[in-house]
């Protein structure tokens, strides 16, 4: 069985390395168009900021790993087309521009994303910067090593790591974007209101509920962000506005969302049987609202890649979906969230209600507690769980992971208002928070 595999960022890493496992007697080849792979871009904040020294470390495989495992490991191999009828891929090598085709009998698309960029006057100039990939966050390091205002233009969770990040580093720092509030995708307004009240706190410039209408510069270089209601000043700007799927290659030869995500089934397979998809290129099942979305996650993608080796020959392990669990820690605030906001759901006009807790996480006998605000939004009329928050200067964020179990599964309030949970006074109450936000809720 010849695989041929297209892109090797998280879901293509995963895929390979467990195809090997699981069918020792394919004949895998990896087409990748840049010379790494498996860079967790989720980590060049960290690299900015000086807590992750070096970038190589954000790394964890390598084409010679691969190739050690004889996987036919084809570096700066860029894939210029896909006939999904013949079974054939066109390549290019953009090493010596030398082109030719291969054939496959299973394809694995673990293409990924890339970065959205919109087309604004001056958006070409010098020192306005994507953040994905490892030659990103080498240009963004060594950009920043000379800029004394820096402007990050998206307020996810990429965007707001950045910001700290240059904060630490003493740059003047304006964050924008054009909703008003950050993370709306991610948490509710209790939740935003926190957080950006200590980015203010520490000098950082929110310029939300604007939209960026282009650049001016001098000598090539960018100067000044213009929006919708103000300019700033600049020396380097990062673009964070959002990500696309990268599935050119299978536009009109398989099922795709109108954005280009690939459509899967439970078992990664496309409407082509012999393709399978994965990670960032994918729309996955999202288990709040029982249809197919575009969540770009790396934990989705490895999870995803890892069953496509599983279910390669024969459906083997269902997929479970996804609830979009995620998490971010901003100076003192742990945070973390999954499923649907309220906003969200109110927004997809679904019949909610929320329970919001405000207390402190432990007894107040202890020599030290914290406050958690914790909010859980669930269905009306069934009183599904769909959503969950929760921000604490103490690291409650498991307790994230255990309400996106809750949402897989399908529980209601009732119920988790008499899960079993331990109680010890070093880490919670009697009655756990969870269990309190269930109670409330009846």
């Amino acid at each position: 069985m010849k695989v041929i595999v297209i892109g090797c960022t998280h879901a293509g890493t995963a895929a390979i390395t467990q195809m090997v496992q699981h069918h020792p007697e394919a004949q895998i080849t990896v087409y990748e168009r840049n010379d790494n792979i498996s860079f967790l871009s989720c980590g060049i904040a960290l690299h900015v900021s000086g807590v992750v020294k070096q970038a190589e470390k954000l790394f964890y495989a390598s084409p010679a790993q691969l190739a050690e495992l004889g996987v036919d490991t084809r570096m700066k191999h860029d894939v210029l087309n896909v006939d999904t009828a013949a079974k054939t891929v066109r390549v290019r090598n953009l090493d010596t521009g030398e082109e030719f085709t291969d054939a496959y009998d299973k394809l694995v698309m673990t293409t990924g994303s890339w970065p959205i960029i919109p087309q604004l006057p001056g958006i070409g100039m010098e020192n306005i910067q994507l953040c994905k990939n490892y030659a990103h966050s080498q240009t963004i390091i060594a950009k920043a090593k000379d800029a004394k205002r820096v402007t990050v233009v998206g307020a996810g969770y990429i965007g707001i790591e950045l910001v700290e990040a240059f904060e630490q580093l003493g740059k003047d720092v304006t964050l924008i974007d054009n909703m008003d509030r950050t993370m709306f995708k991610y948490l509710d307004p209790e939740f935003t209101a926190v957080a950006e009240s200590a980015l203010e706190e520490r000098g950082i410039r929110l310029a939300l509920g604007r939209t960026v209408t282009g650049f001016e510069g001098q000598d090539g270089r960018v100067r000044k962000v213009l929006t919708t209601n103000g300019e700033f000043e600049a020396d380097l700007v990062i673009l964070c506005i959002g990500f696309r799927p990268n599935t050119e290659l299978l536009q009109g030869q398989v099922d795709m969302l109108p954005n280009g995500a690939i459509i899967v089934d439970e078992y990664m397979r496309t409407s082509n049987p012999d393709v399978f998809a994965a990670g960032d290129s994918c729309a996955i099942h999202y288990n709040p609202t029982g249809t197919h979305a575009y969540i770009p996650l790396a934990t989705n993608a490895v999870r995803m890649g890892t069953l496509v080796a599983r279910n390669l020959v024969t459906p083997t392990v269902r997929y479970m979906g996804t609830q979009g669990t995620s998490g971010i820690k901003i100076y003192d605030y742990n945070i973390a969230s999954t499923g649907m906001t309220e906003a969200a759901a109110i927004a997809a006009d679904m019949k909610v209600k929320a329970v919001t807790l405000n207390e402190n996480y432990r007894p107040e006998f202890m020599p030290t507690f914290e406050n958690v605000l914790l909010k859980v939004v669930y269905l009306e009329q069934t009183g599904r769980i769909i959503g969950a928050q929760v921000l604490s200067k103490a690291d409650l964020t498991q307790a994230i992971n255990t309400l996106s179990v809750c949402i897989q599964n399908g529980m209601t309030m009732d119920e988790l208002g008499y899960v079993d949970f331990f109680f010890q006074p070093h880490y919670n109450k009697p009655w756990n928070l969870l269990n309190q936000a269930g109670l409330q809720a009846m």
